[in-house]
């Protein structure tokens, strides 16, 4: 029965008081360092995305230009052994070997700028995310900034 009289705020809950924040806590609680932590990894994660997005950029150009240079010199070699007279099988074999190589070239070159577009689109929206919490986080921090000197 004493039980039910607690829980039903009868006795005991009258003796309870809500605390007040002393102007002296709140000035000793240090909320421009608590906040600021979050914005700097915030704009850490922003700037280390945005170096993988150059990054890969610049990995996708550096293989489209190398399988360039390849599919030029398959192009060099058949032209320098481009004999018409030449009626050898294997020859012939070797020559549609390298057109079909370069065909692959190509084809890998293609999936590599699909890849890259891929990639970047993942990490662009990764970076638009990071972008709008950064940007949530210094409003509620130049708020909560505000209402503090606001109080002081």
């Amino acid at each position: 029965m004493e039980n039910t009289k607690v829980l039903l705020g009868q006795e005991g809950l009258s003796q309870l008081e809500i605390p007040e924040i002393s102007p002296d806590l709140v000035n000793s609680l240090d909320f421009e360092e608590l906040g600021k932590e979050k914005i700097q990894a915030l704009t850490q994660a922003i700037s280390d995305i945005q170096i993988l997005i150059t990054e890969r950029q610049i990995l996708s150009k550096d293989i489209l230009k190398e399988g360039e240079a390849l599919k030029i010199e398959i192009d060099n070699f058949l032209i320098e052994n481009d004999n018409p007279d030449l009626t050898d099988h294997d020859a012939l074999i070797e020559k549609n070997n390298l057109r079909a190589k370069k065909i692959t070239v190509a084809e890998l070159q293609l999936k590599e700028k699909i890849d890259c577009w891929k990639d970047v689109a993942l990490l662009k929206k990764e970076l638009r995310i990071y972008e709008k919490e950064l940007r949530e986080r210094k409003s509620r921090f130049d708020s909560i900034s505000k209402l503090l000197t606001e109080e002081n």
